[in-house]
């Protein structure tokens, strides 16, 4: 299946994601008897990733040519709590324990789509906009996110993506000793994960954030970490945050993005403005060549 999955990345646009897992009573009780039926199922990581590609890929070529999600299925992606102790001997305390011990990330995406489609129609308008995304289309998937609201009320949404590189505020998230998990297949590195408990990504971002407003307040990453920080606020205190490079990790990997990350924000924060303009010269070394494949023909 790993194979499968890399090959159908193959000339598509290096996506990474950011993913927040919930515990299952974080949830509204409605959602939670899907979500325990998607844990008890056990689909394989490299399924779910490979399931989600074939429907993005079967939007796309629809007939009609409306590219949005039905929301008639939707992806779970589960994993187990790394901080938890195993469970007693019996099987009722063992399954109760098991239960407790899974967390959930919903793609979500009908509402994903929907703000990625309104993050896009921002920039263009007109003829073009029609052509991209008519407005029939759009006027029909905003019918499926008003249904989504209004069985689900307030909704986080659990996953944040970007195309083309990673933003440098994803890294302040994480240590270069959290725990990793590398796939690989074919002699290429398919994604690299990063995995850290929301409590300590949280005292990170919020270290960046005091660090630059008092060092460097007119910096724009300084605004992408205080949304990260909003963001990540929304989730439930046992969840855990992910990084999911994608298909880019087999470009950058082994990276050490999330070290210069923190020795910039350290060096600014000491007045090292030599010290902080290496870390950044680092990072942009290894990631402007990524994001300027966006505009290779």
């Amino acid at each position: 299946m790993t194979g499968s999955l890399y090959r159908g990345q193959a000339g598509l646009p290096f996506s990474s994601t950011l993913r927040v897992y919930e515990p299952l009573d974080a949830f509204p009780e409605d959602q939670r008897p899907a979500l325990k039926a998607a844990g008890e199922r056990a689909v394989s990581r490299a399924a779910v990733e490979n399931a989600e590609l074939l429907a993005s890929l079967g939007r796309i070529t629809r007939p009609g040519g409306d590219p949005f999600p039905t929301g008639r299925t939707d992806l779970v992606r589960v994993m187990r709590h790394l901080g938890l102790p195993a469970a007693d001997e019996s099987k009722d305390s063992a399954d109760a324990a098991d239960a407790d011990a899974l967390l959930y990330c919903p793609s979500q995406l009908v509402l994903r789509a929907g703000l990625a489609a309104n993050a896009l129609m921002e920039g263009i308008h007109g003829p073009l906009a029609e052509l991209l995304i008519p407005e029939e289309q759009r006027d029909r998937h905003q019918e499926r996110i008003d249904l989504v609201s209004a069985r689900e009320g307030a909704t986080r949404v659990h996953t944040r993506a970007s195309t083309w590189g990673i933003p440098f505020s994803w890294f302040s998230l994480f240590l270069e000793s959290d725990p990793q998990e590398v796939v690989e297949a074919g002699g290429r590195i398919l994604t690299v994960r990063v995995l850290a408990p929301i409590t300590e990504a949280l005292d990170r971002v919020r270290y960046a954030v005091a660090n630059l407003a008092l060092a460097a307040p007119d910096l724009d990453m300084l605004d992408d970490l205080t949304q990260l920080t909003e963001w990540l606020e929304l989730f439930h205190v046992e969840s855990m945050v992910e990084l999911d490079y994608g298909a880019v990790a087999d470009k950058v990997y082994p990276d050490d993005s999330p070290m210069d990350v923190r020795l910039g924000i350290e060096c600014l924060a000491e007045g090292d403005m030599t010290g902080a303009a290496a870390a950044y010269r680092r990072l942009a070394s290894r990631w402007i060549p990524i994001r300027q494949l966006a505009r290779a023909s």
